[in-house]
């Protein structure tokens, strides 16, 4: 849209979707709980980190996922608690294209439907909207919406399904999976709560229990909380119990906890108000000025051991810290600007590869502005580059390889890219500072004619 490769501009998208996302919150609360309760949630919500950051800041899937799940929220809101008796609408058809959307963000949309048709199934006043036309026009406008998936899923053997519920939990060729273990369980429940931030993780987790306990002794009371808890609790439950047996991402459970803020908002009216104030000034307080230390030690490594901006002398050594995978784009640019062997070695090749698909867009960010290059990965766990480019392309082709200096030290994995091309060497590194010292290397070699095409590879 601007024409311009940032980490500005990619997140543009993000942070339009994300305030969006926000206003509508703000709107379902409005229409379930009454705009005291919607106004508190919105607090609640904008001052969480995780929200922050998985649908805010960085630019993900999750983003588009919690503007649609939000927009779902809000229109069924408006089509399940009239201010009238029930009677099914044509909102079913918007829902059925909204949770559609959602589900093209992420699969998580899928679960947002299932936690919308179980609200329907178990509540009486709305389970005849099941023999609904409007319900078969949901059902039909959903199926529409989910086209594009369904196509390219068509052509490419389903592959994203079976990613998503096979393939991606299966370990990888020689290693053991670990058993189901509760202590990894206890682990994913606390960590939430982290992310959450405890001031709020440990006050929504109890919003959560409290009208999961008060729906079993009055189901039919609350039928708004009761909705809530439908889809909130399949994604928090889920992933949290998944947790024992495999690694779970900060933001896979958060959908679930961003509808549950609702529950939430609504108990805290009731609550004393000068508390509920300074509740939310002092963790919002708190929050700040943790990100703040946070991002000046992403740019200056003040808790960097060593680092001539250390405070205290430091806390952590570069082994321990996990924030040198988020490295200056600039300084790995001016590493090509500043040799006339690498600018000479990037205007020749006609395509980049690296062994990491996470790297591939760093890189491919860092070098647009130089040259636009196609950026690939190469590896046995591709993700979406084995879709986005033809291998086949590439043969005859001259390539760059960049890759880390963890990496780069695997001599057995460099064996295996060079036997794929005429003549493969290494040209350059560049190092990566922070604070004053180097705290990443990237290696950087010459691949000269693909012999062959790279074999896809998928876990």
């Amino acid at each position: 849209m601007t024409g311009v490769v940032s980490p500005l501009t990619i997140r543009l998208g993000t942070v339009i979707l994300y305030t969006g996302s926000l206003y509508l919150l703000y709107l379902t609360g409005v229409r379930l709980f009454g705009i005291k309760a919607a106004r508190l949630t919105l607090a609640i919500a904008s001052i969480i980190p995780i929200f922050q950051i998985a649908f805010g800041i960085l630019t993900l899937p999750d983003g588009p996922l919690i503007f649609f799940w939000t927009a779902s929220l809000y229109c069924a809101a408006w089509e399940f608690f009239p201010t009238s008796s029930y009677s099914p609408s044509y909102r079913l058809g918007i829902l059925g294209i909204l949770v559609g959307l959602a589900c093209l963000g992420k699969y998580h949309g899928f679960i947002l439907g299932l936690g919308i048709l179980g609200f329907v199934v178990f509540s009486p006043v709305h389970r005849r909207l099941l023999l609904s036309a409007w319900s078969w026009l949901a059902i039909a406008l959903f199926g529409l919406t989910l086209f594009p998936i369904l196509f390219w899923n068509l052509n490419h053997d389903w592959i994203s399904f079976r990613f998503h519920l096979s393939s991606r939990f299966i370990p990888a060729p020689g290693v053991t999976p670990p058993g189901y273990s509760l202590v990894k369980v206890l682990v994913v429940f606390l960590t939430n709560i982290l992310y959450l931030f405890p001031s709020f993780g440990i006050p929504l987790h109890w919003a959560i229990l409290r009208s999961w306990r008060l729906q079993f002794q009055q189901p039919q009371k609350d039928l708004q909380e009761n909705l809530i808890l439908w889809v909130s609790l399949p994604l928090i439950l889920g992933f949290t119990f998944l947790g024992g047996s495999q690694q779970i991402l900060a933001a896979w459970p958060m959908a679930g906890f961003w509808s549950a803020t609702l529950i939430l908002g609504k108990y805290a009216v009731k609550w004393d108000q000068s508390l509920v104030r300074r509740w939310l000034k002092y963790s919002l307080i708190s929050i700040v000025t943790l990100m703040v230390i946070f991002l000046s030690h992403l740019h200056l490594g003040i808790l960097q051991k060593p680092s001539q901006y250390a405070l205290f002398g430091g806390f952590l050594t570069l082994e321990q810290d996990n924030s040198t995978e988020m490295f200056p784009l600039q300084q790995l640019r001016d590493g090509f600007t500043q040799s006339s062997e690498l600018s000479q070695a990037l205007a020749e090749a006609d395509f980049v590869f690296t062994n990491a698909y996470y790297l591939a867009g760093q890189i491919d960010m860092a070098l647009t502005p130089l040259r636009s290059l196609p950026v690939t990965t190469l590896s046995d766990d591709m993700r979406g580059f084995a879709f986005w480019f033809d291998p086949e392309d590439w043969v005859g082709k001259n390539a760059l390889y960049i890759t880390k200096e963890s990496y780069a030290q695997m001599v057995a994995l460099t064996q295996v890219y060079s036997s794929y091309f005429a003549e493969f060497r290494e040209i350059g590194t560049i190092p990566i500072k922070r604070g004053g010292e180097i705290t990443e290397v990237f290696h950087v070699y010459q691949a000269q004619e693909m012999l062959r095409p790279y074999p896809i590879g998928l876990r």
